[in-house]
């Protein structure tokens, strides 16, 4: 979207947006659209669609028939860039029972169905209480039902957060564990309660295995044929067979996990498993070092 448009506002400029944005993918936008969306009156809206015509001549023609401004044939956005995954987010956010439909500015909502993972409930206070530790810098008392056969039961334990990571299913907090004197990651669905703001003992520029970054380079399998190589090279982004993905070691477990990677992709099925790793021993190794005993212990 352009910024810094002489003489509009931030409001007005957010409504010439809107109407490039049903314009583009939705093939038409009328005086109803802009005053459902927004809450502004019919002249306002006849303005807005005035405006936008005098800021991009030539984009629109009205449709008689249809009561509606339509792209021209020679189209092009001027305020808005338009970009698949961020339309495609907007869907997946209604589907999921995220966003109401006034937030994601689709008119038309196509049927749409998302493959679900069990919601995991978050209490508004832990993440509140959570958010202010790191915001302050500061330690946090939390009971945590921790998966460790040594810890069976809920226990009181101090952490100093300092990031959130999302593995693609759950949230958790990156923080120090004063009782472990190391940095892991605590599962937020896990902490019960939270109570007792204190001192930090650790600094999040202290953790190494959240700062370090790992390159992760993948290719298609082998065993694809080469016209299934070069879609799956257009699925991941792929330039001459190859992607990297740049990945902080904290996340590296997640990421391989959720790329089919942990294991010998090789081996696997080139049906069911399309990727495979260039570089594996790098990879391995600093997920090696990520989960070794001393990794997370502050220098």
């Amino acid at each position: 979207m352009e910024s810094d448009l002489p003489g509009v506002r931030w409001g007005v400029e957010q409504r010439l947006e809107f109407i490039e944005f049903r314009l583009f993918w939705e093939g038409g936008v009328n005086r109803a659209d802009i005053m459902k969306m927004f809450g502004v009156s019919v002249p306002q809206a006849s303005k807005d669609l005035t405006l936008y015509q005098e800021r991009a001549p030539g984009n629109v023609e009205y449709d008689k028939s249809a009561k509606r401004y339509i792209p021209a044939r020679n189209f092009e956005p001027k305020f808005l860039t338009p970009d698949p995954d961020r339309y495609l987010s907007r869907l997946r956010s209604l589907a999921e029972g995220l966003s109401e439909p006034a937030d994601t500015w689709l008119g038309y909502q196509p049927d749409t169905d998302i493959a679900l993972t069990p919601h995991r409930d978050v209490e508004t206070d832990i993440l509140q209480a959570v958010l202010e530790a790191m915001r302050d810098q500061k330690s946090l008392e939390i009971l945590y039902q921790s998966m460790n056969s040594a810890r069976p039961d809920p226990v009181w334990r101090r952490m100093s957060p300092h990031a959130f990571g999302y593995d693609g299913f759950r949230w958790h907090a990156r923080a120090y564990c004063h009782i472990d004197a190391k940095f892991k990651d605590f599962i937020l669905p896990r902490i019960l309660e939270a109570r007792s703001p204190g001192p930090s003992c650790a600094r999040g520029e202290d953790d190494r295995a959240w700062h370090e970054r790992v390159q992760v380079e993948i290719t298609p399998h082998p065993a694809l044929t080469e016209n299934q190589k070069k879609v799956v090279g257009k699925d991941y982004r792929m330039t001459d067979n190859k992607a990297v993905l740049s990945v902080r070691c904290s996340m590296l477990f997640y990421v391989l996990k959720r790329l089919g990677l942990l294991r010998d992709a090789e081996k696997e099925p080139p049906r069911a498993q399309h990727i495979v790793l260039l570089n594996k021993e790098a990879v391995y190794a600093a997920l090696n070092r990520a989960e070794s005993a001393d990794w997370g212990v502050p220098k």
